[in-house]
């Protein structure tokens, strides 16, 4: 709880509505896969990688709870 009570204060000086919004939406996915004990940086690299093309019925398989390195790794090989 403590990052998001610090980013907070940093949320104020975003730049704008929308890009505190924004901010707000990544730190969403930074700390969810942390609590899903994640690495962040790995988690959205791949998330990032692969949302492009995937199918809508299929998002919950990029999930923090459903995502693994191991899989993202082996998609990569």
């Amino acid at each position: 709880m403590r990052p998001i009570g610090v980013d907070r204060c940093n949320w104020l000086f975003a730049g704008s509505d929308t890009g505190g919004e924004t901010l707000a939406r990544a730190m969403t996915l930074i700390e969810s896969s942390k609590m899903n004990a994640l690495d962040p940086q790995a988690y959205l690299a791949d998330l990032l990688d692969r949302i492009h093309d995937h199918k809508v019925s299929q998002l919950d398989k990029l999930l923090p709870w459903n995502w693994t390195a191991a899989a993202a790794q082996d998609r990569a090989a």
